[in-house]
């Protein structure tokens, strides 16, 4: 099966922070693997933007290097780089200043879209969105699109979004989260709301618990001076778990709509109760020969986390009495992201001394190999009474619904929803609120404590307390690798 490409109308996109490692690894590949397959043509064009003094040409050239080193794994012609760089200009811009603002000014054209993304620090947020509208450049119809982190705090996400909202209507602002272009994430959206099967089970009648693990094998190396500000629960709770188990808690919105669907999600966060200290495990990883964290961050007495787990409950009338364990950490043995929802044990088992019968797992992979796994118990092939077993059903989409012979990377389809205008799978302001209102209390309750995270080995699952948080509870994780 392919999927179909829709074209989407002419653009004008200027990417500030254009020769940074963020557009290097992920956006400008991501743009031309869209042009490659015929998603827009030679009517768009990409205006890069930065502090450099560079040339148009060079900026030409630093991309195709750029598409040459990190672009996906597929065949890549000369002529198919050379008819995308051809796409692209350069500006060299002051965001706080008055140098270059013109510039890009002239370069846009009054009747394609005008969409400009912000691959720069949150610092240089209002700086940006404030002279786009005073030069005139934001027409009412653009988009801004921003990275996270988007705050640091309550205090200082609400501070962000009045600054945006001063030159920005909140319709106009995409605000990214790059686990939400996942195919799996959008995946169980349909598991969940387009099949009849299991949305009648969705629910603590039905579900024991549900675990959300995204676990990393790579430290803080390249990012440890933004790392040590933040720890885990700043960089991948707040934002990235958090919507992860929004999707899975959510009530079904009454249609596929970005507000309709986003409010659900925003319903999941003010249901969430306060999390105790005793339901939270941190951890700092550690190594030898000057390869743990704290050398890393280059902080020896360093006490932010680089692992956290939490036992998150949902107090609403489908999930009562149903955890939600989330888990992230950096170091540890694979690279795995996945959800994991646990149903129920039979009531009763009426095959007498064929062991217990355990409930069925549904798994939707994130990363690596996108898919969905089903849990089940069958029989035991074989004569000699009723031996039971257990057995997966396996769906791995890079075989089952390959798109012109590969996946696609979540920037691709977040950038091309930007130009179509669908702000479904981008975060909105309240509901970035509402996720620090709940961190923020459980960051400041370890902070009065003054407690350091617990060490574990690089190449581990994880610190002690991780597994006595959720073996108190009569329940395990599930493995990380092997």
């Amino acid at each position: 099966m392919v999927s179909r490409v829709i074209p989407v109308q002419p653009f004008d996109l200027v990417l500030f922070g254009a020769t940074g490692d963020l557009a290097r690894r992920k956006i400008l590949p991501a743009l031309f693997h869209r042009f490659q397959i015929g998603q827009f043509d030679s009517n768009c064009r990409i205006i890069g933007s930065s502090r450099s003094d560079l040339t148009a040409e060079a900026f030409r050239s630093q991309t195709a290097d750029a598409i040459r080193e990190f672009g996906q794994d597929v065949e890549t012609t000369a002529e198919e780089i050379a008819g995308f760089t051809a796409l692209l200009d350069y500006v060299a811009v002051d965001a706080r200043g008055e140098t270059g603002w013109d510039a890009i000014h002239g370069k846009l054209r009054e009747d394609a879209i005008r969409a400009f993304y912000l691959s720069v620090g949150p610092a240089l947020f209002p700086d940006i969105a404030r002279r786009l509208s005073e030069t005139g450049i934001a027409t009412p119809e653009s988009r801004i699109v921003l990275e996270k982190p988007f705050g640091h705090d309550l205090a200082s996400a609400r501070g962000l979004n009045a600054a945006l909202r001063e030159h920005f209507e909140e319709q106009q602002i995409y605000r990214i989260d790059h686990y939400l272009g996942k195919e799996t994430v959008q995946n169980l959206m349909a598991l969940r709301f387009a099949n009849s099967l299991f949305e009648p089970l969705w629910n603590s009648s039905h579900i024991d618990h549900v675990q959300i693990t995204v676990a990393e094998s790579i430290g803080i190396e390249g990012r440890e001076e933004y790392y040590d500000k933040s720890g885990a629960m700043r960089d991948m709770v707040q934002n990235h778990l958090m919507q992860l188990l929004c999707l899975t808690a959510m009530e079904p919105p009454a249609h596929f709509a970005p507000n309709a669907v986003r409010d659900e999600k925003v319903k999941v966060i003010e249901a969430l109760r306060p999390v105790a200290q005793a339901s939270i495990a941190r951890g700092q990883y550690r190594g030898k020969n000057g390869d743990g964290y704290r050398d890393h961050a280059g902080n020896p007495a360093s006490r932010t986390e680089s692992y956290i787990a939490l036992k998150v409950e949902v107090a609403n009338w489908r999930w009562a009495g149903t955890p939600f364990y989330l888990r992230t950490g950096k170091r540890l043995r694979e690279r795995v992201s996945e959800i994991a929802v646990y149903f129920r044990d039979p009531p009763h088992n009426i095959f007498e001394g064929s062991g217990p019968v355990h409930g069925n797992v549904l798994v939707i992979r994130l990363q690596p190999d996108e898919g969905i796994t089903l849990k089940t118990t069958i029989k035991d092939p074989g004569p000699g009474g009723m031996r039971l077993t257990g057995a997966n059903l396996d769906m791995t989409f890079a075989d089952e619904l390959p798109e012109s012979g590969r996946p696609q990377d979540a920037y691709e389809r977040l950038i091309m929803d930007v130009i179509r205008g669908n702000q479904t799978l981008f975060m909105r302001g309240d509901e970035v609120e509402a996720a620090w209102a709940w961190a923020d209390p459980i960051i400041a309750g370890w902070q009065d404590t003054g407690e350091a995270p617990q060490p574990y080995d690089s190449g581990s699952a994880g610190p002690d307390d991780s597994l006595l948080l959720i073996h108190r509870d009569g329940r395990r994780w599930r493995s990380i690798g092997t």
